[in-house]
């Protein structure tokens, strides 16, 4: 579509090559395809070498595979790793565990705007339907699959964008699954803070950061949609440590931080 701006596409991936065919299978069938995808591997084993190598046999778009050794979770540092590579304006992020909406893409650059980030939401695919999922490689979900929560979230209609106002301040609804964001500011606020330790708390300090520098963000309401994979949780064992990361990043208005993607430009 004319007058959209270039874009990558990144999501971040560790040892469930299950889920992210099931997420490059939904990329393939984009209304809009993205420019390049980069999946940022935080260390997988071969399986998903060889999974994304058999994709970039006939994939739409340029396919890259970024990834640095397993040494614990460093989610932030593959990510800039990953981010520093993109030749496209505009980023849109996903995590591993996602399928999306044929729309997303489209749906993510259409209402991409310079000074603002865009975030959405997610339905959730239940754990009962999961093996039915991967053996069959369904990427198509709508108001009445089973299996499926949050059914309200699974409405595409993107007219109602015209009424979503910019926000000051960082939405409580966040979510790091599905959100977008010029590469240009990303670089302004040095990307991801690799101080941030374990799961948590990574996109929503970035995020803040942007905020910092006076870059409000826009909720995608009844658009951008994605389905998130059934997964037992993460280990919060750190999360006190990154919260304290954020909330400094919050009481000082830091908007830029030491460790951060400029290791790789």
């Amino acid at each position: 579509m004319k007058g959209l701006p270039t874009s990558t596409l990144v999501t971040p991936t560790y040892n469930w090559p299950q889920a992210l065919e099931l997420l490059l299978l939904s990329i393939t069938k984009q209304t809009v395809l993205p420019d390049e995808v980069i999946v940022a591997d935080d260390g997988s084993t071969e399986e998903t070498t060889k999974l994304i190598e058999e994709f970039q046999k006939n994939f739409p778009v340029p396919l890259h595979h970024v990834r640095h050794e397993d040494i614990g979770n460093r989610k932030p540092m593959i990510m800039n790793k990953a981010i520093a590579k993109a030749k496209g304006d505009y980023i849109i992020e996903i995590d591993g565990d996602i399928i999306m909406h044929k729309n997303f893409v489209e749906d993510h650059l259409k209402f991409a705007k310079k000074g603002h980030y865009l975030f959405g939401s997610r339905s959730s695919i239940q754990k009962s339907i999961l093996n039915d999922i991967f053996k069959n490689k369904t990427t198509s979900f709508h108001f009445f699959s089973k299996g499926i929560t949050k059914r309200a979230r699974t409405i595409h209609f993107p007219f109602y964008m015209n009424f979503m106002k910019s926000v000051e301040k960082r939405s409580s609804k966040l979510r790091g699954c599905n959100m977008s964001f010029w590469k240009s500011d990303f670089i302004k606020v040095n990307g991801f803070n690799e101080s941030l330790v374990g799961w948590g708390i990574d996109d929503s300090e970035l995020i803040q950061r942007f905020h910092n520098i006076g870059i409000h963000g826009r909720r995608l309401k009844f658009c951008g949609l994605v389905f998130h994979i059934y997964h037992k949780e993460q280990p919060k064992n750190h999360i006190h440590i990154n919260q304290e990361i954020e909330d400094r990043t919050v009481r000082e208005k830091i908007t830029f931080i030491d460790k951060g993607v400029n290791q790789y430009l």
